[in-house]
């Protein structure tokens, strides 16, 4: 089953982050609090929505995500941050019910597009995906700035 997530899902939605970036070779990366989460989630004015995929009265997984615009299509989309499936529930179609689920709501709010990255290395992700009908973007690079570069850039001077 997919619904929407409740603040009593925070804790399994952090540990499932940590599971993720473990997976990713990126734990230590993690700085997440289940404070910052719930503030993210369920705060006064949310930008950031999670699904939790159950199997019976264990959460399975999740699907983290955000509106996007395209200027472009001149309409939102969907961006998915993370899906995330316990190992101990993988290929029991709990990550194809929360891309369904995602895809319906752009279908109903008349999105344009639903997009996610995915590691290069990631085989099987990038497999699934594929035969979801995902197409990868191969001339898109993506860039990001943080921690020093990030603030070095917003101290610049620039004329106005």
């Amino acid at each position: 089953m997919i619904r929407l997530a409740t603040p009593d899902d925070v804790p399994a939605i952090i540990h499932m982050i940590r599971e993720l970036a473990d997976y990713e070779k990126a734990l230590d990366k993690v700085e997440t609090t289940a404070e910052q989460l719930h503030e993210t989630l369920f705060g006064p004015s949310p930008s950031v929505f999670c699904h939790i995929a159950t199997d019976g009265d264990e959460v399975a997984g999740f699907a983290l995500w955000f509106v996007s615009y395209s200027t472009w299509r001149g309409r939102h989309g969907i961006y998915l941050e993370d899906l995330f499936v316990h190992p101990g529930h993988r290929g029991r179609g709990h990550g194809k019910q929360l891309l369904v689920e995602l895809a319906r709501i752009c279908v109903e709010r008349g999105y344009g597009r639903f997009e996610w990255s995915v590691l290069d290395w990631n085989t099987p992700s990038i497999e699934f995906y594929q035969s979801l009908g995902a197409e990868p973007l191969d001339e898109w690079i993506m860039y990001r700035l943080t921690g020093p570069a990030l603030e070095k850039l917003a101290a610049t001077e620039t004329q106005r």
